[in-house]
C-alpha cells in the first residue's frame, strides 16, 4: 500500500516567497514521512469549496518543477492534468522535462477536464463531455508515444502530430507513469484499461469496490491483466479529536457541496479503521488532501497511517 499527498490550496495569509515555502514545508515533510508522491491541482482558479477564484492558484507544472528541486525521492505529479488546457505534444514535452528535472520522478495526471467556470474566464474552449473524452484518448495515445518512441506520428479527429522528436528522452523506461483520472464507467474506465498505469476515482469503500470491478472487467474485454493498472482514490483527510468533532467536520463538508462519504474525517482509530476498509475495498494507492492542515499535520498522518500500512 502507498500513500501521495495533495497540495490543494495555498494561504492568502502571506506573502508569494512565504507561501513558496510552506508548499515545500509540507512537500518535504511528506517525503520525510514516508509518502510516495506529492501531488498538485492542474488548475487556474481555485475550487469552490476552498474558496473559489478570489483564492490563490498556481501553475501546476511550473511549481513541480520547483518542487523536483527541493525534493529528492518523492514523485510528483498532478491530480489531474486538464486535457483541454494544452496540446497533448507539449503535455508530453512539460511531463518529460519534470522527468529529468527530478532525476526520473514525474507521473502524467490526466483527465477530461471539468471546471467550465475557469475556461470561460480564461478562454479555453469547454466542448461537450464525449468530445473532451474524445480528446484524452488522442492525448493518451499521443503522450505515450512521445515518452516511448524516436519520431511517431499521429493523426486524429482532433490532434496529430508529424514525425514528432522528445528530446531529451524521459528518464523513467518507459516514460513516466500515466494516471487517468475520472469513474465513468463506459468510456473513462475502458481508456484506462486500454491505455493507463494507474487509476484515480473518488467514493466510499462500496463505490470504490464497485468501479474496481468495472475496470477489472475493462481489462479483461481488452486482454490486459488487471494487475498492471495501480488503483489510487484522492480524498480529502481530516484529522479529528473526539466523536463530536468528526460529526461537526462532516456537517460543514455537506454545507460547502463536499460528499463526507467521500471524505476520510474522523479520530486516529477511526482513520486505522477507514484505511483497513477501503483497502479492502480495493484501494491500493491512497492519495489524500488535508486543506486545514499544516507540515506537522502531514508529519502526524505519515506517523499514523504511512508508517503503519505503507509498503
Amino acid at each position: 500500500m502507498r500513500f501521495g499527498l495533495q497540495i490543494p490550496n495555498f494561504s492568502t495569509d502571506e506573502a508569494p516567497g512565504v507561501l513558496f515555502d510552506e508548499v515545500v514545508a509540507k512537500a518535504t515533510a511528506a517525503e520525510e514521512s514516508g509518502f510516495d508522491s506529492v501531488w498538485v491541482m492542474d488548475h487556474f482558479y481555485q475550487l469552490p469549496p476552498l474558496g473559489g477564484p478570489s483564492q490563490p492558484m498556481l501553475d501546476s507544472y511550473t511549481l513541480l518543477g520547483a518542487l523536483a528541486a527541493r525534493t529528492r525521492t518523492v514523485r510528483l505529479g498532478t491530480m489531474v492534468t486538464g486535457v483541454t488546457y494544452r496540446n497533448p505534444a507539449h503535455l508530453a514535452k512539460i511531463v518529460t522535462t519534470l522527468d529529468v528535472i527530478s532525476g526520473g520522478r514525474a507521473i502524467l495526471g490526466i483527465g477530461a477536464a471539468w471546471y467550465d467556470v475557469e475556461h470561460e474566464g480564461l478562454g479555453f474552449d469547454f466542448p461537450p463531455a464525449g468530445e473532451r473524452l474524445d480528446r484524452l484518448e488522442e492525448a493518451l495515445q499521443i503522450c505515450r508515444a512521445l515518452f516511448t518512441e524516436e519520431s511517431p506520428n499521429f493523426t486524429g479527429t482532433h490532434y496529430r502530430i508529424h514525425e514528432a522528436r522528445n528530446i531529451p528522452r524521459p528518464v523513467q523506461p518507459g516514460g513516466p507513469v500515466i494516471l487517468v483520472g475520472g469513474g465513468g464507467e463506459k468510456r473513462t474506465l475502458r481508456l484506462v484499461a486500454q491505455y493507463g498505469d494507474m487509476c484515480n476515482f473518488f467514493g466510499d469503500a462500496a463505490t470504490f469496490a464497485h468501479k474496481v470491478d468495472v475496470l477489472r472487467r475493462h481489462c479483461k474485454d481488452v486482454g490486459r491483466d488487471p494487475a498492471e493498472v495501480t488503483v489510487s482514490r484522492l480524498s480529502t483527510l481530516m484529522l479529528t479529536a473526539d466523536a463530536e468533532e468528526t460529526a461537526s467536520t462532516k456537517e460543514f463538508l455537506r454545507q460547502v457541496g463536499a460528499d463526507p462519504g467521500a471524505s476520510d474525517v474522523g479520530t486516529e482509530d477511526e482513520l486505522v479503521a477507514r484505511v483497513e476498509e477501503l483497502a479492502a475495498a480495493g484501494v491500493e494507492y491512497f492519495v489524500w488532501n488535508i486543506p486545514t492542515g499544516t507540515a506537522d499535520t502531514v508529519r502526524r498522518i505519515g506517523e499514523l497511517l504511512v508508517g503503519r500500512f505503507g509498503d
